[in-house]
């Protein structure tokens, strides 16, 4: 028997104060939701697929005390599974690092460190989703394809202090602004039939 795929993103709904709507959660997804609702408005089921899964809000970031400027590591949290670019155990996260913060409504205006592509920051500033998030093109790939995850780009935190932290820093690329060209395929040359 095959087990349903489970997949979690940001909520959790053990921890949630929303409270479950069966109907909703049945309920097909409107599209353009995010549009027409703030982040307090979402039902469970609207907020959980608002997340593009892309990852980069689990990568450690550094902030220069001086400047208040943010710089990117490519270290993620030792929980991250960037083969999967997702919490290797989202339910039990807070067991294991205390200081994940869970995104609500109220915080998410507040995070500075939230990826400037992040859907929650998006629809907090009434601004819309770009065309590789899922809920708008349509394929959970396309985060990945528009090189906006954080997807096989990290490494564990491990034993890492803030010295070794400053060496990896780095510049992670801007996502795509269009989706790529589709490559054509090459056919094999068709062979030509001499003539007599």
């Amino acid at each position: 028997m095959k087990r349903p795929l489970v997949t979690t993103t940001l909520l959790d709904y053990r921890n949630s104060r929303r409270k479950r709507d069966a109907l909703a959660d049945a309920t097909p997804l409107e599209d353009g939701y995010w549009r027409e609702k703030t982040l307090e408005q979402m039902s469970e089921r609207e907020w959980e697929s608002l997340c593009d899964n892309c990852g980069k809000c689990c990568i450690i970031s550094l902030e220069d005390v001086d400047t208040g400027q943010l710089h990117l590591t490519d270290v993620s949290c030792k929980l991250f599974d960037t083969k999967k670019c997702r919490c290797s155990d989202y339910a039990d996260r807070k067991k294991y690092v205390p200081d994940c913060v869970k995104l609500t409504p109220k915080n998410v205006p507040k995070l500075d460190w939230l990826p400037q592509t992040c859907a929650y920051r998006l629809v907090s500033e009434g601004r819309d989703l770009y065309w590789w998030h899922p809920l708008v093109s349509g394929d959970p790939n396309t985060v990945h394809v528009a090189q906006a995850s954080a997807k096989n780009r990290t490494r564990p935190e491990g034993r890492l202090k803030t010295p070794g932290l400053i060496k990896r820093i780095t510049q992670w690329p801007a996502p795509l602004e269009a989706p790529p060209a589709k490559k054509r395929s090459k056919s094999p040359p068709r062979r030509r039939r001499k003539e007599r």
